[in-house]
């Protein structure tokens, strides 16, 4: 292996002109500064220095050994400045299921951001049982995503009605069939909407099926046909259906926020108060005209 120290000795070397010069300002003796470009040379197999007495000249092997030299202490000059930093910095791992991440939370993280520049953020946006499963697996310090109404897991955020929605805002049928654009497996919003039509016993067929809600407000748009989606955070050209006696009431969500056990809860308890803030602030009543 090439030693750094090696390295340095020999890149001083070239630029001083003087083995002599370079030990001096490396704090090396004669003797090292010899030593460690003879193990430069038996690294390489070749002699890098062509010397006489009045100078130390390159040889094409110690041209070639100089770009690797200055290449490789450059990179572990990196490294150094690399992990230095990181050890200053904290690590903040937040997770947010797509409905939200989409817009919803836009500001939040941006703020959060912007007020802690040395934080490293980690941000996952996943399905709600994704998140919760990482949660659990110790890889997110916080989530903030969707649970059945009155589940036990995670302080509640807000609630919103679950509604079909479609390109024109009517129900899609085909063949007598309702339509649907739908998350895979395990979503929440496709088992309800599965569930509320088996029960309803209303035929259906899956039209599209996307693991990320850009895909599926593109399906709806184009009249794919419908999707069970969050009333307040319906995608741009997607609008809700109005009540339909085909279609089967779907009822509600609860945004939860999940927080895990820390013992410096300053990020936790800032994002938390935030993501509270702006549910409070949508919530609230118009002032008095």
């Amino acid at each position: 292996m090439l030693d750094p120290l090696h390295l340095r000795t020999f890149v001083a070397i070239t630029e001083v002109k003087s083995f002599s010069e370079a030990g001096r300002q490396l704090g090396l003796s004669q003797s090292s500064v010899s030593e460690h470009v003879k193990r430069l040379e038996q690294f390489a197999g070749q002699r890098l220095f062509q010397r006489d007495t009045h100078s130390n000249t390159l040889t094409e092997h110690g041209a070639a050994m100089l770009e690797f030299a200055r290449g490789i202490l450059e990179v572990n000059e990196r490294a150094k400045r690399h992990f230095a930093q990181s050890t200053k910095r904290q690590l903040f791992r937040f997770g947010a299921c797509e409905d939200l991440a989409m817009g919803w939370v836009r500001d939040i993280i941006r703020c959060f951001m912007a007020g802690h520049p040395d934080v490293d953020l980690d941000f996952t946006i996943a399905l709600s049982r994704t998140l919760t499963e990482m949660f659990d697996d110790g890889r997110l310090d916080m989530v903030l995503c969707k649970r059945w109404p009155d589940g036990d897991r995670g302080d509640l955020v807000f609630r919103d009605q679950v509604v079909w929605a479609s390109a024109a805002g009517e129900a899609v049928f085909r063949h007598d069939e309702a339509q649907l654009v739908l998350y895979p497996p395990p979503s929440i919003t496709r088992f309800m909407a599965l569930t509320a039509l088996e029960r309803a016993a209303v035929p259906w067929r899956i039209a599209c099926t996307s693991g990320d809600l850009n895909g599926l407000a593109a399906a709806t748009a184009m009249g794919v046909g419908m999707m069970a989606h969050s009333s307040r955070l319906l995608p741009a050209g997607v609008h809700a259906c109005p009540p339909d006696p085909r279609l089967p009431q779907l009822g509600a969500l609860e945004f939860v926020i999940l927080e895990r056990k820390a013992r410096d809860r300053r990020f936790l308890t800032e994002m938390s108060d935030a993501i509270r803030a702006k549910a409070a602030a949508e919530t609230a009543p118009p002032p008095a005209a």
